[in-house]
């Protein structure tokens, strides 16, 4: 997709976390871990984040790493961790698969997050990720594949062009609460991009933490509604592809109205095979 001409949308200043210039070796020790260390340091920039919502020229997965959607759902209760797992992760296979034309596609977790419920002891919901990240790196995305998938598959799957793509989606209308931005990905340079531990009880996965940069072309939807997703590439083996990541963020956007509703979502994420 050509660059937009963002001087015909709606536009947002709003202040993001990217990680600090001066943090080397970040990671995150994340629940149930048997280790301590803080977190990465963070520093806050002002960017201009543009609306999408009636822009004619619309982004597509391997030219900016995003693209937004209608696409209504079946499923009624996402607390439901059956109804999930098994009806909606069909959904959104079948969606990546639609749109991108795979072979073959994975959906294999999910997030719920609204940040007052995160509040409550065991209601298994996260808050929304309020720093600058994409979710796998050259490292973790083969060695994802390998975790998910029996040993006699692992050369065939890996030799083979593989995506993950993150299927996104409100769950209350509209979302004016701390929205998702989605950075172009053609405007990230690879030094923008800083592989950061995570490490869990039974394993260590890695994602990359990004630094500023004034080139980095931000991106949103005003007021998805559950009907609506946001599919976003979160890594692609094809080196050739313009689109292999794309740093998002969820944002404080200074004109939504005070008592707005705590942003209610879910993220399916699912490996694509070519």
């Amino acid at each position: 997709m050509p660059v937009l001409a963002t001087a015909t949308l709606r536009r947002v200043d709003a202040v993001l976390n990217y990680l600090a210039e001066d943090t080397a070796h970040p990671g995150y020790v994340m629940p149930g871990a048997a280790a301590d260390r803080p977190p990465p340091s963070t520093a806050k920039y002002p960017v201009t984040i543009h609306d999408l919502r009636d822009a004619a020229l619309r982004p597509s997965l391997d030219d900016n790493g995003f693209t937004f959607l209608t696409q209504p759902t079946r499923t009624l209760d996402f607390f439901d961790h059956h109804a999930v797992s098994e009806g909606y992760f069909a959904e959104c296979a079948a969606l990546v698969r639609a749109i991108t034309g795979a072979r073959e596609v994975l959906a294999f977790d999910y997030n719920l997050r609204d940040k007052s419920l995160a509040r409550q002891t065991g209601a298994g919901v996260s808050e929304p990720v309020r720093f600058v990240h994409n979710d796998y790196t050259e490292h973790s995305a083969p060695l994802r594949v390998r975790d998910l998938y029996p040993a006699h598959r692992h050369d065939e799957l890996l030799a083979r062009r593989f995506t993950f793509i993150n299927v996104w989606r409100p769950l209350r209308a509209p979302v004016r609460d701390i929205p998702l931005a989605v950075c172009d990905a053609t405007s990230i340079a690879p030094t923008d991009l800083v592989a950061t531990e995570l490490r869990y009880a039974e394993r260590l996965g890695e994602v990359y933490s990004v630094r500023y940069n004034p080139q980095h072309r931000w991106y949103y939807q005003a007021e998805l509604r559950p009907d609506e997703a946001l599919l976003l590439k979160c890594f692609d083996s094809d080196t050739t592809i313009a689109a292999r990541y794309t740093a998002h963020c969820a944002f404080h956007d200074p004109s939504a109205p005070p008592d707005s509703p705590p942003r209610r979502s879910i993220e399916v994420r699912t490996i694509a095979f070519f």
